[in-house]
């Protein structure tokens, strides 16, 4: 790594250049637009770009916007190590906190040490879903892909089995975060459902 006069700003350029990695993680969701791969750079702003707009409908006493928005672009840089995993993905999930946790601690560690606990403390909050900005965070993380599976008629959805009963429950923070919101989501599901994106139940072996 290149280093500058400035110690302080030589190792925050350098977790830049690393954060800039992000931009090469693909995820599993199409694009609205169903042309490629969403990756997880534009995932992180989109997902902060829908907490600017969707805050007015979450009940008061409403959470502190730009904490969430923090919350939103730091959590998921450590898939730069570990990678998207899929969200009902059980085997990959089996491992997702301990290759997370080491991504964590490298990338973040680039940081200023000050710095490098911040950012620390964001990940580990949005993780925990226990403050009021971490579960409306977790709320338009979750929000995100359903629109995108939606948008490109359950792409995602259909190629891996996924039926109604699983994506409602993996919708859970919404209804927390804002009970509007938690009412889009059964529409959209409904309508999900009835268009045929999405099976309501898994299929019989006679299907």
């Amino acid at each position: 790594m290149e280093r500058w006069n400035d110690e302080r700003l030589s190792r925050q350029i350098d977790f830049l250049a690393e954060a800039d990695k992000l931009k090469s993680v693909l995820r599993r969701t199409l694009l609205m637009d169903g042309s490629r791969n969403e990756n997880t750079a534009e995932h992180s702003w989109h997902i902060s770009l829908m907490a600017l707009l969707l805050h007015e409908h979450a009940p008061e006493p409403k959470p502190d916007l730009s904490h969430v928005i923090k919350l939103l672009l730091v959590h998921d840089l450590v898939e730069i190590d570990a990678g998207d995993t899929f969200a009902y993905d059980a085997e990959g999930y089996s491992d997702k906190e301990e290759r997370e946790q080491a991504a964590a601690r490298r990338i973040f560690g680039l940081l200023p040490d000050d710095q490098a606990d911040g950012i620390m403390a964001l990940w580990r909050e949005f993780e925990a879903m226990e403050t009021p900005e971490a579960v409306f965070a977790a709320a338009v993380d979750r929000l995100q892909p359903l629109l995108h599976n939606y948008r490109t008629e359950g792409f995602s959805w259909k190629r891996n089995g996924i039926v109604r009963a699983q994506v409602r429950h993996r919708m859970l923070p919404i209804r927390q975060a804002s009970p509007k919101l938690a009412a889009f989501v059964e529409e959209l599901l409904q309508r999900a459902v009835d268009r045929g994106y999405l099976a309501d139940e898994p299929p019989t072996k006679e299907e």
